[in-house]
């Protein structure tokens, strides 16, 4: 006969012969999902076994008499939590991941997909997602060998990994003696730099001792792409997507336009983006990065489609934040963050997500560092530097997008402005 073995995640078989005694050795423990409780199943197939009261006495006893010896054994008191911070370029992303990059229990890595890209450019963004899912389904597992099929002849070690010098573990003991893991505050990348390069085997066997692995990305085009790591129990992705006002979107693209041509390139796939948003072509540069743009309202607007219509196992997975809430109410965004990602939160990860905000100033020569800003002026520099026709441009593409994530179309008159904003800056 065969018992089935029920946990949230998955179900699993146990045999025995006919006759033959059931061993209390033979439980198979299931996880719970998100940790914090083991669940052991001992279901008959035969139901007058079931029903028999001795046998349910049997059944009670040989699971109160395991359960804590098992848990103790596999060491399964809390499973491993895998995030994706699902974004798009010029949304405020990296100070999303540095919410992250900067707790003590998380294992962060920034943009490693790029590797990707740069290998294989300019293979369009596309036909890209499967490998970039399969890198996902690597480096949760910890296994960091996938990034040799985009090395070339480049030896793999931890100053190999994109955005390396900003990491709070590989700049942190015992990879490195720059910072203490447990101190918050921005990277040194100056004292990063001189840290002596580590194999890669060494970073794989620091991923694996944190309970929280986080990984920020701009190259997955749509959730989709992700349902599969949502599915797979092993994983059990969770997914935090970001958005922004696309008019501020578009604003920073433009800003940054010379560092973001080649991906503009390869994000726009087909002929069915006609460049609406620059019908004169100024430029090349402004050209695919505004093409671009269109594609990425389309995903969006995919992306609230594909969530609003899913069972409750992908929604339960799921949350969703907008820039403007994240730099305008640091302290609750950041709660409902850790809280989906079952993390804690301290007074001096507070005390950092309030100063990031709270800066001088917006403009950077350097658009994709990650400094303290201002968040009125991160909030509403789109209004200043992009005129009337560009903004009705993205408002007519975007609407509908807009619409749902309430962002209201531009007036002079401050009454077009929500009352949150309104009251948070004193307008």
């Amino acid at each position: 006969s065969v018992k089935r073995l029920f946990g949230h995640n998955e179900h699993r078989s146990v045999c025995k012969k006919k006759g033959e005694v059931y061993k209390p050795e033979n439980t198979i423990p299931t996880v719970k999902h998100r940790g914090g409780s083991i669940m052991l199943g001992l279901f008959c197939c035969r139901r007058d076994w079931c029903t028999s009261q001795n046998r349910w006495h049997q059944r009670e006893k040989t699971l109160h008499g395991n359960t804590e010896a098992t848990a103790r054994k596999l060491q399964l008191s809390q499973s491993r939590i895998h995030i994706y911070l699902h974004a798009t370029w010029r949304t405020g992303s990296s100070f999303l991941g540095e919410l992250f990059n900067q707790h003590p229990d998380v294992f962060y890595l920034y943009e490693p997909m790029w590797h990707i890209w740069q290998a294989l450019y300019p293979g369009d963004a596309g036909s890209l997602q499967g490998a970039v899912r399969d890198m996902l389904n690597a480096l949760y597992r910890c296994d960091f060998s996938v990034l040799k099929l985009y090395a070339g002849t480049q030896n793999i070690s931890t100053s190999f990994i994109f955005g390396w010098k900003m990491n709070k573990v590989i700049c942190s003991e015992p990879l490195c003696d720059a910072h203490k893991r447990h101190e918050v505050g921005l990277v040194r990348q100056d004292l990063c730099a001189k840290c002596q390069k580590k194999d890669i085997r060494e970073l794989e066997k620091e991923c694996k001792k944190y309970p929280v692995m986080v990984i920020k990305g701009v190259r997955v085009l749509d959730l989709s792409t992700l349902v599969p790591l949502v599915k797979d129990p092993a994983i059990n992705l969770q997914i935090v997507q970001l958005f922004r006002d696309p008019r501020a979107v578009h604003n920073s693209r433009l800003k940054s336009k010379q560092a973001l041509v080649k991906e503009s390139i390869q994000v726009k796939q087909n002929d069915k983006y006609k460049r609406l948003l620059v019908p004169n072509r100024v430029n090349r540069a402004e050209s695919y990065v505004s093409s671009a743009m269109e594609l990425i309202c389309d995903n969006w607007l995919n992306d609230m489609f594909l969530v609003t219509n899913s069972p409750q196992w992908l929604k339960r997975n799921y949350i969703k934040i907008r820039y403007e809430d994240l730099v305008m109410r640091p302290m609750e965004e950041l709660q409902r963050l850790y809280r989906f990602s079952n993390l804690s939160t301290n007074a001096a990860l507070d005390k950092f997500a309030l100063n990031m905000t709270h800066g001088q100033g917006y403009s950077s020569d350097r658009p994709f560092l990650i400094s303290s800003r201002d968040a009125k002026e991160a909030i509403f520099a789109w209004r200043e530097r992009l005129n009337i026709e560009q903004i009705s441009q993205v408002e007519a593409f975007c609407s509908e997008v807009m619409r749902h994530l309430g962002y209201q179309k531009h007036s002079t008159d401050k009454k077009t402005l929500s009352p949150s904003l309104l009251a948070y800056f004193d307008l």
